[in-house]
Parts: structure tokens; C-alpha cells; sequence
């Protein structure tokens, strides 16, 4: 299993670097971060300084979208980074939920998001694609190599990672909803002629390395409200009892009272209020060394390639350090 780590640019920009480098010493092999270019600071220029101070770490957000940028600055922009550092960069991508809504934008529909995933890729890996009706090519890319990896959680968004995607992100770690969503992108992926297996599955979760699961549970509560905002979003798509989606995704978000971006996964958002410790515990890794390797492990059956941890919480160095010393070698 490989490791990730997934942060906010939050500044100083230098503090980011300087834990993606001590990721890296630790034996993770990607690093991550969000993108929403009014919240946070421009994760691509940080991307360029975090691959110039590491030599293995691959990059990328978690993730991007296609209404914020357009297409061939996408594509460019991480051809570049690939040039200049070897093909080091992932492209994590979805529909857009901070980016477009605080720039008071709706998220990109799915049509568009499948488009895009084929034309950044194609654009990126040196091939001529359709850009608004205008063929495109990028001339100076030489051996070019961008794996698109796709976030999902509904239906026909798991339908679609397992089409297009060459990798399904999963921002939760329940080994039950794990196992239900990476068979809908596998299934989706035979249908439509893929190889199942060529799909690298992605969790991401919040981890938290300590024994006072009150004090992690609490750092960590931001993750369920995050989460249960895309969430509230299938709810009003499918109803509240739809046989589409499960209820063990669903039911927690009943008491939900709307969501305030400026908090959005950050430790005490107060819009996280009604994720109750059970949602927590699922959603998230919480306790001692062993527990995660326990975890872990289950999610490894299920055929999980990577688990990438968000440190959005006042226990990042030790985390990471933790992960490094007994977690990792563990999974290796």
C-alpha cells in the first residue's frame, strides 16, 4: 500500500513544503492538496517548490476541477511540472465544491467533468484533443505521462470513475462504504470494456495517531462535515431512502443546518457540529498505532492501493512521524 499525505496551502507556503519533505523522509510517496483558489493559497507554484525539495514524492490536488481552470492551462501546467521534474505529478479531479461555490459558481455537471478528464489527460501526454470545438496539441511535450484520478461518491459519478478515471479518490475510510463504491467503479469499468484492476483506489481520511480519542475525534469532526456536505447533495438527488445510495452514507446528514466554507476542513468547524462520534470513527482513523494497522489492513483486502491521510488537525508532525516509524513498514 502506498501513503499520501493531503494538507491546505494554507501560509506560510514554506510550512507546506517543509511537511511534504518530512513526509517523504517518513516513506509516503504522494503528497497532497485541496485547491480552491479563494480559500487557500495557488497550490500548483507550491507543487514546484515541494517537488525541487523532495525526489520521489509524486503531487497533485485533491482535487481540482474543470470550471476554475481552463483545460489546456490545466494540462500545461502540470506538463510543466513534469518537465521540469520528471513525471511526477498525479491530476486528482472532480466536480468542484469549495472552488465553485464560494466563487458563487454551481459545481461542474458530470458531461463536463467526463470531458475534461479525457482532453487534460490527452493534452498532458503530449495527443491532440478537441478544446471548445478546436483541435489542440501541445508541441513542446516529450514523453509527457498524466494518471487522472477521479472523487466520487454518487451513482453515476462512480459510473464515470470507473469509465474514464485511471484511479476512484474516496474521501472517507468505512470499509463498508469502501467495498460498496470501489464495486460500482469496477463494475462500471468491466462495462465499459476496462480493466477493473487497472483503476488505483484512493482513501483519504483523516488520520489521528494518539490515545485520547475524545481529543482526536474532536480535531477530526471537520471531516464528517465536509464530507456531508457533498452528501447533502445526493440527498436532494435521490431522496432520503434511495435504493442508489446507501443509508450508512446518508442517515448523519438529517441534522445537518447548512455549511460555512470559511471553516471548511479545518479542526473546530463549527459546521460540524451534528457529525456524531460514530460517523467520526467510521469515517476517520483515530487512536493508537495498532488501530490504524488494523484499519488499514481491512481496507489493503478491499483492495485499496493507496491511503492518503489528511493532517488538517494540532497533531500533524507527530502523526506523520508515527506513520513513518510503525505504520507504513507495517503496510509495506
Amino acid at each position: 500500500m502506498d501513503f499520501g499525505l493531503v494538507l491546505q496551502t494554507d501560509p506560510p507556503a514554506s510550512q507546506v513544503v517543509s511537511l511534504m519533505k518530512r513526509a517523504e523522509r517518513n516513506g509516503f510517496r504522494y503528497g497532497w492538496t485541496f485547491d480552491s483558489a479563494v480559500l487557500w493559497q495557488e497550490p500548483f507554484v507550491i507543487y514546484s517548490q515541494i517537488l525541487a525539495n523532495t525526489q520521489r514524492l509524486h503531487v497533485g490536488p485533491m482535487v481540482t476541477n474543470p470550471g476554475t481552470r481552463t483545460w489546456e492551462v490545466t494540462a500545461s501546467t502540470f506538463a510543466t511540472l513534469n518537465d521540469m521534474y520528471g513525471n511526477r505529478t498525479v491530476c486528482g479531479i472532480g466536480r468542484g465544491d469549495s472552488a465553485m461555490r464560494v466563487a458563487g459558481r454551481a459545481p461542474n455537471t458530470l458531461a463536463r467533468l467526463g470531458a475534461a478528464i479525457d482532453v487534460i489527460r490527452d493534452l498532458a501526454e503530449g495527443r491532440e484533443a478537441q478544446v471548445d470545438g478546436n483541435p489542440i496539441r501541445i508541441p513542446w511535450i516529450k514523453d509527457g505521462k498524466l494518471p487522472v484520478w477521479m472523487a466520487a461518491y454518487g451513482p453515476k459519478a462512480l459510473a464515470l470513475a470507473g469509465e474514464k478515471a485511471d484511479g476512484f479518490i474516496l474521501q472517507l475510510a468505512d470499509p463498508y462504504l469502501t467495498e460498496w463504491m470501489i464495486r460500482a467503479v469496477r463494475d462500471a469499468a468491466a462495462a465499459a470494456g476496462r480493466d477493473p484492476d487497472s483503476i488505483t483506489i484512493c482513501v483519504a481520511a483523516p488520520a489521528y495517531v494518539g490515545d485520547d480519542l475524545d481529543h482526536a475525534r474532536d480535531q477530526c469532526r471537520w471531516f464528517g462535515g465536509m464530507v456531508g456536505n457533498h452528501v447533502a447533495d445526493l440527498v436532494s438527488r435521490y431522496g432520503e431512502h434511495s435504493s442508489m445510495v446507501p443509508e450508512e452514507l446518508t442517515e448523519y446528514v438529517k441534522s445537518r443546518q447548512g455549511y460555512d466554507y470559511s471553516h471548511h476542513g479545518r479542526a473546530g468547524n463549527p459546521s460540524a457540529d451534528f457529525v456524531p462520534d460514530e460517523i467520526v470513527d467510521r469515517f476517520c482513523l483515530l487512536g493508537p498505532v495498532e488501530a490504524h494497522i488494523e484499519k488499514l489492513r481491512a481496507l489493503q483486502a478491499l483492495g485499496v492501493d493507496q491511503f492518503a491521510l489528511y493532517a488538517m488537525h494540532d497533531a500533524r508532525e507527530s502523526t506523520i512521524d508515527a506513520y513513518g516509524s510503525g505504520i507504513i513498514p507495517a503496510l509495506g
